[in-house]
C-alpha cells in the first residue's frame, strides 16, 4: 500500500463579463477547464449561443455555429452524459471559439479535467480552444437570455484570463512535475513529447534571466504498519519513506518502483548540480538525453545509462552521487522530503496529485501540455512591458496576443 502526502485542491478560475443586453451586465467567475488553450493573458469577445434545450453536446453538431454579428462564437452547453472534453471538440468542428458548460446542479465550482487517453479520445491533441464551467444560475440565465435573442439582440459576453495568471514581476518561476518512467503510456508519452519540443524556449528563457524553472517529482511513501510487505519493499526505498508505483503493475517481472524513485532522485540531483555550477537550464538536456537512450520501453533504464548521460554533459557525477545519498538508508533524504512537503498545496496552489503538472507563479496551469499553449502561459506571467523577445516574437509568429489589454474537486464529465 503506498499512500501519497494529502493536501488540497484549488481550483483556477477566469472570468466572464456580459457586456449585453445591457440589463443583464456583470462578472460573474468561472473554472478553467484542464484541455484545450485557455488565452492566458488575453480575453475573447463573443456571442453566446445555446444549440437547443439540454444540449449536452455529446454528439457532433450537424453544421457550423455562426452569430449574425460576425462576432467569434461562444458556445453554450449543459453538464451531463459525456466527457466535458468531448463537448469542447464537438463545438470546436462547429466552429466555435470557445465553450461554456453550465453546470446542472448548485455546488461550487470545480475543475473539468482531461479524461484517460484512449483510442476514443485521440481529439484531445487536436482540441484548441478555451473551455469553463459556470455554475447552474449563471449558465441558466445565459441561456434564458440566448433564447431570447431574436427579440432582445445577441447575448454578448467579454472571457477575460487576463487575471488567471499572476504577473508581479520581470522574471517567471515555473515548475513542471514529471516523471522518470516512460511506461505509463499517452501522458509519458505526452511528457516526453513537451520536453524535446519546449526545452528550446526554456533554455532561452533561462539563460537570459527571465525565468527560473525547477523540475519536481512526486513521491509516495508506505505507511508504517506495510513497511514490510512485498509491495512496499519493491516500490519504496529509505524504509518505506519514498515511493512510486510499479511501473508494469506486476511485481512479479519489469522494473521496480523503487527503481523509479533511484532516477527521480537522480534527475532531482542533476537540476541541483546544474544550477550549482550556473547551467540551471542543463536539466532539459538531461531530461531530453535521457528518455532517447535510456528508455524503460527499451530495456535500457539503468544506473549505468544515466550515468553515461550525466558524465556526457559535463556534471560531476561525484557530486550528483553525493547529492542523492543511501536509498537503502534507515533515515530521511533531503531532496526527497523537500518534494513530499512542495506536494502538499499552500496559499494560492493546489495539491500537486497527477502527472503531469504544471505550476506557473504559485498557479496550477490549466490546458495541454504543448509547446505553443505552454509558452503563451508562461509570457502571460511576466509584469507588463518587461516580456522577453521569445514571447513577442513568437506571439506574433503564431497570431497569439500575449499581454493584458487594459477535498478534490477535478471532474471529467
Amino acid at each position: 500500500m503506498v499512500a501519497p502526502a494529502r493536501g488540497r485542491f484549488v481550483v483556477e478560475k477566469s472570468s466572464v463579463r456580459v457586456l449585453a443586453p445591457e440589463h443583464i451586465r456583470g462578472h460573474h467567475d468561472a473554472a478553467i477547464g484542464n484541455f484545450g488553450v485557455p488565452d492566458y493573458g488575453g480575453t475573447l469577445t463573443g456571442v453566446v449561443l445555446y444549440p437547443d434545450k439540454k444540449a449536452t453536446g455529446c454528439a457532433e453538431f450537424p453544421g457550423k455555429f455562426k452569430s449574425k454579428s460576425g462576432r467569434p462564437v461562444v458556445l453554450l452547453l449543459d453538464r451531463g452524459e459525456c466527457y466535458f472534453a468531448l463537448k469542447s471538440w464537438n463545438a470546436q468542428q462547429a466552429g466555435a471559439a470557445a465553450v461554456l458548460i453550465a453546470d446542472t446542479v448548485d455546488e461550487q465550482l470545480l475543475t473539468m479535467d482531461t479524461p484517460e487517453a484512449s483510442p476514443d479520445t485521440r481529439y484531445l491533441d487536436k482540441l484548441n480552444i478555451p473551455s469553463a464551467l459556470v455554475n447552474r444560475a449563471f449558465g441558466e440565465s445565459l441561456k434564458r437570455m440566448a433564447e431570447k435573442a431574436d427579440a432582445e439582440g445577441e447575448v454578448v459576453v467579454k472571457l477575460d484570463w487576463r487575471e488567471s495568471m499572476p504577473h508581479p514581476d520581470e522574471r517567471v518561476e515555473y515548475e513542471l512535475w514529471t516523471n522518470s518512467n516512460d511506461e505509463c503510456g499517452p501522458r509519458c508519452d505526452e511528457q516526453a513529447a513537451f520536453v524535446k519540443s519546449f526545452r528550446g524556449h526554456a533554455q532561452i528563457l533561462e539563460r537570459g534571466g527571465y525565468a527560473r524553472f525547477t523540475p519536481h517529482y512526486i513521491t509516495w511513501y508506505c505507511p508504517e504498519a506495510f513497511r514490510l510487505t512485498r509491495q512496499c519493499q519493491s516500490q519504496c526505498i529509505n524504509h518505506g519513506r519514498y515511493c512510486a508505483p510499479d511501473p508494469e503493475e506486476d511485481f512479479g517481472e519489469g522494473y521496480e518502483g523503487k527503481q523509479v524513485v533511484v532516477e527521480n532522485l537522480r534527475q532531482l540531483c542533476v537540476h541541483r548540480v546544474a544550477n550549482e555550477s550556473g547551467r540551471p537550464w542543463a536539466w532539459w538536456d538531461f531530461a531530453m538525453d535521457y528518455k532517447l537512450r535510456c528508455s524503460m520501453k527499451e530495456k535500457k533504464y539503468s544506473k549505468a545509462c544515466a550515468e553515461e548521460v550525466v558524465t556526457a554533459l559535463g556534471l560531476s557525477l561525484d557530486k550528483v552521487l553525493a547529492c542523492m545519498g543511501d536509498p537503502d538508508a534507515d533515515a530521511d533524504n533531503a531532496v526527497l522530503s523537500k518534494e513530499q512537503e512542495d506536494q502538499i498545496g499552500r496559499g494560492s496552489r493546489g495539491d500537486v496529485t497527477i502527472l503531469p503538472t504544471l505550476v506557473i507563479n504559485d498557479v496550477q496551469y490549466r490546458g495541454k501540455l504543448e509547446r505553443t499553449a505552454v509558452l503563451k502561459a508562461v509570457c502571460a506571467g511576466f509584469k507588463e512591458g518587461t516580456e522577453p523577445q521569445v514571447c513577442l516574437s513568437h506571439g506574433e509568429h503564431q497570431g497569439l496576443h500575449f499581454r493584458r489589454q487594459d477535498g478534490e474537486t477535478t471532474m471529467n464529465f
